[in-house]
């Protein structure tokens, strides 16, 4: 397992995230802990759970709590705010979630979702808070445009505050939105990028072929994403099965590899539901992508953000070197 810098602090976290959001829901905690344990023997460092994972409200961060007691000190835990973006509430949900935990302190807080009418002001100073009383080592954001999260870090500058370190987002071969402004922008401030969804939710991953019946006990049984997606991009998807039969990989190999080969990205987060397929997982993390092959695989699915602008302006927004790092 390799290890990276996690933006601009002075901690190196694992490639691998290891997601926890099935823990307690699809899979038992006897499993979510062997899990857990075997991602850690792996050299797996880097932990992400939240409060309103695993079906019932607070079960994943107990199993979590749980299977990090032997190496809480030695692995980078990240959560989030389960409730508002008040300052009472971003106090509350920390509290809550150590308790739940069984830890002091987590590593990473982030904040899950903007609101409508979410004053910038009022979080940056609690999430100060935070970690000056020591709860959270850093701070960050997930799911924010880019112009929300460059407010909220001038604010900081500003005010002499914790800045939001990082930022967590959807990100595969179908969802790429982010490119435009938000990861050229991480990159330019040196945000550390966390990607969940990296194998949208397993059509990446050959999961789902097309022309094949979805299985009965498949999630896309119930999310009906999978369905739209697989029938709209079902010839990107024979390609990249084409591509990763080729050179003797899997699916999730070549889907992962075009994540983590692009530079604005700091980790991708591996969701897993068995022994197995952490083992692939982990795996997946020998397989790399030269930039060309980057570029033929990004080609596969027609699912650029488009946008007609005269003189080019499209482009600058998805450019990640039009301004020099300044983290």
């Amino acid at each position: 397992m390799r290890y990276v810098p996690f933006g601009k602090t002075n901690v190196e976290v694992s490639e691998m995230c290891l997601g926890t959001m099935m823990f307690g829901e699809r899979i038992d905690e006897s499993r979510s802990i062997e899990i857990m344990h075997e991602a850690f023997d792996a050299g797996v460092n880097f932990f992400d759970t939240a409060a309103m994972y695993g079906g019932e409200f607070g079960n994943t961060e107990e199993i979590v709590g749980k299977g990090i007691k032997g190496f809480r000190d030695k692995i980078f835990l990240s959560g989030k705010v389960h409730k508002g973006v008040d300052a009472k509430t971003i106090i509350e949900s920390i509290d809550e979630s150590l308790a739940r935990l069984g830890t002091d302190y987590l590593d990473l807080y982030l904040i899950h979702w903007p609101r409508k009418g979410m004053r910038i002001g009022e979080i940056m100073e609690a999430l100060d808070k935070v970690v000056k009383s020591g709860k959270a080592r850093f701070v960050g954001c997930s799911n924010y445009p880019a112009w929300v999260l460059e407010c909220s870090n001038s604010y900081a500058r500003l005010n002499d505050l914790a800045p939001m370190v990082s930022h967590q987002l959807p990100y595969n071969l179908l969802e790429r939105g982010v490119e435009v402004e938000v990861l050229p922008m991480a990159k330019t401030e040196n945000i550390a990028v966390m990607v969940y969804r990296p194998i949208a939710m397993g059509l990446l991953a050959g999961k789902y072929i097309p022309g094949e019946p979805i299985p009965d006990d498949s999630r896309a049984k119930t999310d009906e994403r999978i369905a739209k997606w697989l029938s709209d991009y079902s010839d990107g998807i024979l390609k990249l099965r084409d591509f990763a039969r080729e050179r003797g990989v899997s699916m999730v190999d070549v889907s992962v590899g075009w994540i983590r080969s692009s530079p604005a990205i700091t980790c991708p987060i591996m969701g897993v539901s068995s022994l197995s397929q952490l083992k692939k997982s982990l795996k997946t993390f020998d397989f790399t992508l030269n930039p060309e092959e980057r570029d033929e695989i990004g080609s596969f699915f027609d699912t650029e953000v488009k946008e007609l602008s005269g003189g080019g302006y499209g482009p600058l927004r998805r450019d990640l070197d039009l301004v020099a790092e300044t983290g």
